[in-house]
């Protein structure tokens, strides 16, 4: 697929504006921290060394939720840029708060739809790795077209892939995780880490939910992959 034609590349939203409840702390956060962490959606290329102030190389994570692993993450790797992009106030407000409790620098974020990001704000191959974890898994079979791994999508992700760089996903709805495992193995420019599904990366902490899903049996399924 030619640059040109991912550009012009239709989608269908994979989230749904939904009526959340958002927190005293989470509200006082948004208002006093987003001007110092939180970018504007603007249809031009970011720089990274302006954005972050150094040269270093970034992770993208779409869809970081309450920002518990991107905070994580981030704090266990202070010599890498973290981009994290959330739709919901109340998860960008919970990790700007972590932000602020962690002394954190490496992280920005932009509260946006990520095909439009991907599309106009990251140039091609500038990133050193992508984080999905726990995308919404749109369980419906009428709705499997909302979810977030497809073809295209992923097409899309790996023009903006450095050489060497990863996708890392993770999900623990078995359906979805064959899906995953289909769509990227499918694509030619990407070259699976394991044989199948991947054990779980220390990099990737294990969550409070994630935790109590495993206790309850609950599979979880990562997926690691690389640009070759």
């Amino acid at each position: 697929m030619s640059p040109e034609t991912l550009e012009d590349m239709p989608h269908i939203r994979s989230f749904v504006h939904r009526r959340s409840h958002i927190t005293q702390g989470q509200r006082q956060a948004l208002e006093t921290l987003s001007a110092k962490w939180v970018l504007d959606y603007e249809p031009h290329t970011l720089d990274f060394e302006k954005t972050f102030g150094r040269l270093a190389p970034t992770i993208l994570e779409i869809g970081f939720g309450m920002g518990e692993t991107t905070a994580t993450i981030a704090q266990a790797r202070p010599d890498e840029n973290f981009l994290g992009l959330e739709v919901f106030n109340a998860g960008v407000g919970s990790l700007l708060g972590r932000i602020e409790d962690l002394a954190l620098t490496n992280i920005r974020i932009i509260s946006h739809d990520a095909v439009e990001v991907l599309k106009h704000m990251i140039a091609p191959q500038s990133l050193a790795g992508v984080h999905i974890y726990f995308p919404d898994p749109w369980p419906k079979t009428r709705h499997h077209k909302r979810r977030l791994i497809q073809a295209e999508f992923v097409e899309l992700l790996v023009s903006r892939l450095s050489a060497g760089a990863y996708i890392h996903c993770a999900t623990d709805w078995e359906h979805y995780a064959f899906q995953m495992l289909d769509v990227l193995q499918n694509n030619a420019s990407l070259q699976n880490t394991a044989d199948g599904f991947a054990p779980r990366p220390e990099q990737r902490p294990l969550t409070k939910f994630e935790a109590r899903g495993l206790r309850l049996g609950h599979g979880v399924w990562d997926l690691m992959f690389v640009k070759r």
